[in-house]
């Protein structure tokens, strides 16, 4: 998805532009995310250079991993980024961004992990782990 695009958390302290192409939204269901947000994560991915953040000051950044990072705004408590140390890539949360998004599903990754309480019946494509093309955090 390409163009330019514009998102918040819910109380609006933290706001982000982005520019340029857009990943499809990946579902992740892995136990970090789970038990972040209470269910999965709908996330896509911007290159750094094309996101912009206003409100840093209200983004509190949480390391969940060695490896990783999640962004959350610290008045409000919604999250909305993910942030793998060693790229140059954002994911930023679905939900977050301002409507019309434009976005659609891609897949689910970390299916092996999924909650027990729901069933993944869309038709997209699952993945045990994670793509070849999407490098995460271990578990």
């Amino acid at each position: 998805m390409d163009g330019n695009h514009s998102g918040s958390c819910l109380c609006g302290a933290v706001r982000f532009r982005t520019r340029g192409p857009l990943r499809g939204v990946v579902y992740c269901h892995c136990s970090q995310c789970r038990k972040q947000t209470g269910h999965f994560v709908a996330a896509t991915s911007s290159n750094d250079a094309d996101i912009d953040i206003d409100g840093a000051d209200a983004l509190t950044w949480y390391g969940a991993s060695d490896v990783a990072k999640r962004g959350f705004c610290r008045s409000c408590g919604s999250v909305l980024f993910w942030k793998h140390n060693e790229l140059d890539t954002i994911s930023i949360m679905a939900g977050s961004f301002d409507r019309p998004s434009g976005l659609s599903a891609e897949s689910h990754i970390f299916v092996g992990d999924k909650g027990d309480y729901y069933a993944i019946d869309d038709g997209l494509p699952q993945f045990e782990k994670s793509t070849p093309s999407i490098k995460v955090a271990d578990e």
